[in-house]
């Protein structure tokens, strides 16, 4: 029976993983929490992966946040995280793990990219500077795996999801996503029967979102796809694999559904004065749908069953 190490099962993505492999059955699932196990902490990582012999890793542990989050902490974002995949990967190598799946984010592609990103528009132009620290971070988590696979003969992989939402999201409403940030000011809006919302930006740019458990079970795809599917459609140094709908919307039309969905009656205010991030963020998921995944939950569906989750554990989030 494989030995599967989720790093960051105790986040949105980790946590979904987890849910996939457990219903799929057949492993049995390591992890270890903060206080158990730094990821920052190279021995500590080391000893870990010494002790445990771990035959697959999901990667999905991560300092993430929204574009304030990302303006405010731009030195713990990329410091945070290039330390938790350089020792993960490099500890997973060490101790002969042959298998590693990598989970980036869309935004390692450049800020004016042609839409839809195709995987092949890596580092072809200028990052969006509110997330560049972020985003730096994790296009080096894609080399690092690459390197591993070209020098070691690994089979280390990449994953780019497209902007996520579900379950054990962080609804802070200051340092989260657009999605958790925007749901929980529309649930206080009618909790308090105020009149209006309001929300950062223009409502103009467009983005694409993906529901975690979607997320979850193409994480598995892509893991378990034989070594020469995979690299029949990438390339040793282009080998990194989109994972989204395919489909986007603005900002403005999230903002009408998530009112739909929390049942707010009053009126929408969008602020121009603050950031707006890349005008589209849209996956080109050809790729993936080649390999035979393509994603099940629309949007309003999992914004709804989202909402429902989030009025089953607000209590966690009264005091943030």
């Amino acid at each position: 029976m494989k030995r599967i190490y989720v790093a960051g099962h105790r986040g949105m993505v980790g946590s979904a993983i987890v849910r996939q492999l457990t219903a799929e059955g057949d492993c049995e699932i390591a992890t270890r929490t903060h206080a158990e196990l730094d990821l920052t902490d190279q021995a500590a990582v080391r000893a870990f992966f010494r002790d445990e012999r771990i035959d697959q890793v999901y990667l999905a542990a991560a300092k993430v946040g929204g574009i304030l989050a990302n303006n405010t902490y731009p030195a713990d974002f990329i410091y945070e995280n290039l330390m938790i995949e350089c020792n993960i990967i490099g500890a997973a190598h060490q101790t002969g793990v042959e298998k590693l799946l990598f989970l980036g984010s869309s935004c390692i592609y450049p800020r004016n990219v042609p839409q839809p990103m195709r995987e092949d528009a890596l580092l072809t132009d200028t990052l969006e500077p509110t997330n560049e620290p972020y985003a730096v971070a994790k296009i080096a988590g894609i080399k690092l795996c690459e390197s591993f696979n070209r020098q070691h003969g690994r089979d280390y992989r990449s994953a780019m999801p497209t902007n996520l939402y579900g379950p054990n999201d962080n609804f802070h409403p200051n340092n989260s996503h657009v999605i958790p940030a925007l749901m929980r000011r529309f649930h206080e809006a009618v909790q308090a029967a105020a009149v209006e919302v309001v929300i950062w930006g223009s409502g103009t740019p467009m983005r694409e979102f993906l529901h975690v458990d979607d997320m979850a079970a193409a994480s598995v795809h892509v893991m378990n796809l034989p070594l020469d599917i995979y690299q029949k459609h990438t390339r040793p140094m282009l080998s990194h694999i989109n994972v989204g709908t395919g489909v986007d919307c603005t900002i403005r039309e999230l903002a009408e559904t998530l009112a739909r969905v929390t049942e707010f009656k009053g009126r929408l205010v969008f602020d121009a004065s603050k950031p707006d991030g890349a005008p589209r963020k849209l996956m080109d998921v050809s790729r993936l749908k080649s390999l035979g995944w393509q994603a099940q939950i629309k949007l309003e569906d999992g914004l709804r069953e989202t909402y429902a989750w989030f009025l089953a554990n607000q209590d966690r989030y009264r005091q943030a």
